[in-house]
């Protein structure tokens, strides 16, 4: 598929892996609305890259709908890739015994409300207006990409909130691809692993603890990079062939208990 002369939207676009696709798409001649929260950054890169800016919390529904009629009133929306989502460790029971120790229900609801239902939201949206598209020689109006984690599948200890979340987003993959095969959307999902974003901060404890956690990755033994994210997203979306699928990128870790 190709994206020159068309407008793109990366939900976190404004950082870490969504920073990168939303480059990676500028580069391949998209203009790219960077949907995000944070403002400063999101319209420094913006201007980087020639795109947009357009402030965006997932889990308003209002939000997105703007984010998407800037897009569409820029050029025909044919990409989008959902990569806003945060993070939670907490045990489902606490070692005390008492209820009050047991992993916060509103955490759990905004975690699935951000990771699960905001990245669903952007894609019921998204794809609607990408069905007013004219369709390529392949009879595809656009591409979506979903990123979920490799925690869908390895979660660890604590991470109930967030595996359930990214769980989801896979889950749905292969349905909202069925879904959207008529209206000549195609849709797949990018599992990353451990990527070296600034989540795990800066200086020398954080490169210890970054080379550390690198020695799990079966090869090579090292974080993975938002570009090397970037390059699988911008193939499922640009690759005719890729649909309904969930990619693992992660140097072949799995991940332990804890």
């Amino acid at each position: 598929m190709e994206l020159t002369g068309s407008s793109a939207i990366v939900t976190g676009g404004a950082s870490g892996i969504g920073a990168a696709a939303a480059r990676a798409l500028a580069a391949k001649g998209a203009t790219v609305v960077v949907a995000d929260l944070q403002a400063d950054k999101g319209e420094a890169l913006a201007e980087e890259i020639k795109g947009v800016f357009a402030q965006v919390d997932v889990t308003n529904t209002e939000q997105i709908a703007a984010a998407v009629k800037a897009a569409s009133d820029i050029a025909p929306l044919r990409a989008v890739v959902n990569s806003a989502g945060i993070g939670w460790a907490q045990r489902t029971i606490g070692r005390d015994g008492q209820l009050e120790s047991a992993h916060s229900l509103e955490a759990f609801t905004k975690v699935v409300q951000i990771n699960l239902i905001g990245t669903f939201d952007m894609v019921r949206q998204a794809a609607t207006a990408m069905s007013q598209n004219e369709p390529d020689e392949d009879g595809c109006r656009g591409s979506i990409v979903n990123l979920a984690s490799v925690a869908a599948f390895d979660g660890q200890i604590g991470q109930a909130s967030y595996s359930a979340s990214k769980g989801g987003v896979v889950g749905m993959t292969l349905p909202v691809a069925r879904d959207l095969s008529a209206a000549g959307i195609r849709l797949n999902t990018v599992a990353p692993g451990l990527i070296d974003t600034p989540i795990y901060g800066e200086g020398p404890d954080s490169d210890a603890f970054k080379e550390n956690l690198g020695k799990n990755v079966l090869f090579p033994k090292r974080l993975g990079t938002p570009a090397e994210l970037a390059s699988m997203v911008v193939e499922c979306l640009t690759n005719a062939y890729m649909n309904g699928e969930v990619v693992r990128v992660d140097g072949g870790i799995r991940m332990p208990p804890k």
